[in-house]
């Protein structure tokens, strides 16, 4: 059973998942030295992955039908620790035709302090939220769109066109959303659903919505990946033969959730999820893609490989 005690930051589970219910800082505390982006090119498109820091929380969580022992077991096995896991905020910047693209706005503090990062991120390698000028979110928990306001309630990216999937538009924000679902408590449930409605408020007044399978702006795009939640879709960056996946929450962690076929537990629809996720790893495998991870270990980069028992995740070598 999951436990949970109030705290400061927010709602805190026994194994150190926190749920934040204050508005996500604009300028996160400075804390570690290394870096927090990695850039690469896909064909004539430069790319950049941005970290917004972590989040985490019971590996239960992540792996709903695990057994427990072989849980422990798999974890330790990867040096990995047996009461926590700890899961990275990847986000994409695109670069391209003098456009720039945000794939995921990150989870700002909304669901624990060491997220926020991605805007000394930004700073880093010497851009301004004011310089992006599209953010597309791949589905609307917290982790995905936090980073939408400012701590005073205002739009992160000013002069940004907002994208968002028109089925979790209608689910999360339009209405009341029963997530009962979700293996927390309650508590943890009902700022969840707090923290979509009050991260999404600045730019709810000229949200752009689509539907998956639209292609945003050249050289992306969406493809269908139900299940998760409603209307989450994965993002396909093209130039010429290149091409790099974005899988968004299709996995949580390749050790729980790729390199074993556990089903993470806060999938709405496990069976349609399901499916996605074999469907979009089978295309992954076959055409041998370049495939980001949403929540991997940063930069989050690899290739999915096929085997007898379902799939590994092959890491790519660092590029200096």
């Amino acid at each position: 059973m999951l436990t949970a005690a109030s705290a400061t930051t927010g709602l805190i589970l026994s194994a150190g998942m926190t749920f934040a219910q204050t508005t996500p800082a604009a300028s996160p505390p400075a804390q570690a030295k290394n870096a927090g982006y990695y850039r690469f090119r896909v064909g004539d498109i430069s790319v950049t992955v941005l970290s917004d820091g972590l989040i985490g929380g019971p590996p239960r969580v992540y792996a709903s039908d695990a057994p427990e022992a072989e849980l422990q077991e798999v974890l330790r096995h990867a040096f990995l620790p047996t009461d926590r896991m700890t899961l990275n905020l990847n986000t994409l910047l695109v670069e391209t035709n003098g456009r720039r693209t945000l794939l995921e706005a990150g989870a700002g503090q909304t669901m624990g302090p060491q997220g926020g990062r991605i805007f000394q991120n930004l700073a880093a390698i010497g851009l301004r939220p004011e310089d992006i000028d599209v953010v597309v979110v791949s589905h609307t928990h917290p982790d995905h769109v936090g980073n939408l306001r400012t701590a005073d309630g205002g739009k992160a990216f000013p002069r940004a066109a907002v994208f968002a999937p028109r089925a979790d538009w209608d689910f999360f924000v339009r209405n009341d959303p029963d997530l009962s679902y979700m293996p927390v408590p309650e508590d943890f449930r009902r700022n969840f659903a707090a923290a979509i409605k009050r991260s999404v408020e600045p730019v709810t007044t000229g949200i752009e919505l689509y539907e998956a399978g639209a292609e945003i702006v050249p050289g992306l795009t969406t493809l269908p990946a139900l299940g998760h939640t409603p209307g989450m879709a994965n993002f396909l960056v093209h130039s010429g033969n290149d091409q790099l996946l974005l899988t968004a929450d299709l996995a949580y962690h390749p050790i729980v959730n790729v390199d074993r076929p556990w089903l993470p537990g806060p999938d709405r629809d496990k069976d349609t999820a399901l499916t996605s996720r074999q469907r979009i790893f089978d295309m992954a495998a076959a055409d041998r893609l370049l495939v980001l991870g949403f929540h991997y270990p940063f930069p989050g980069l690899g290739r999915m490989l096929k085997t007898d028992a379902g799939y590994a995740w092959v890491p790519v070598n660092w590029q200096f």
